[in-house]
């Protein structure tokens, strides 16, 4: 899998990323729990990569999945790392609920965790399908992070964060998880 790449700057109960200007395909869905709009935007991204584009190109999968959850909306944008050769010309997207656009550069504070898709006593088939852990687990540590930042005068965008993850969906255990702050 092919990974966005960024400058890591270790702090001791967080990292801070500095990502560059890339491009993202992305979709929005609204109107949904926070679990279903991941599986269904995770979906509508899949099939983009799989051929559903202006060029019928199978595009590699790339990592972190992210989900841009902003405080008080139940709008949430799910988008795909778009890979380094498709930079300069993506595919133009045949979904209209589909789009690529630029994320500028940005410094980024990063909580890493890593909770499990199941726990030992519920498994539930759906929850193997969606790609990141349970949206639950990502307030709690969104809510962590907050705190840390805010406690050590850190000054990020306290109205919306992203959930990252890196994983197959097929990895049940020691999956690599975050919730990112855009510094101020």
């Amino acid at each position: 899998m092919v990974t966005a790449t960024f400058a890591t700057f270790q702090v001791k109960d967080y990292e801070l990323h500095q990502y560059e200007t890339a491009k993202w395909v992305s979709t929005v869905i609204q109107g949904e729990t926070q679990k279903e709009a991941m599986c269904q935007g995770f979906w509508k991204l899949f099939h983009y990569i799989q051929g559903k584009n202006e060029k019928e190109m199978k595009i590699d999968m790339t990592v972190p999945v992210t989900c841009l959850i902003k405080s008080g909306c139940a709008d949430f944008k799910i988008s795909f790392f778009m890979p380094f050769e498709h930079q300069d010309s993506p595919p133009q997207p045949t979904n209209s609920d589909v789009f690529i656009k630029g994320r500028k550069a940005a410094a980024v504070f990063v909580h890493k965790h890593g909770h499990e898709l199941l726990n030992k006593t519920t498994f539930h088939f759906y929850q193997v399908l969606w790609w990141i852990c349970l949206p639950e687990k990502y307030a709690d540590e969104a809510e962590v992070l907050a705190r840390t930042l805010r406690n050590r005068g850190q000054p990020f965008h306290e109205d919306f964060f992203y959930t990252a993850g890196y994983d197959s969906p097929f990895k049940l255990f020691n999956r690599h998880n975050e919730v990112w702050y855009f510094k101020r």
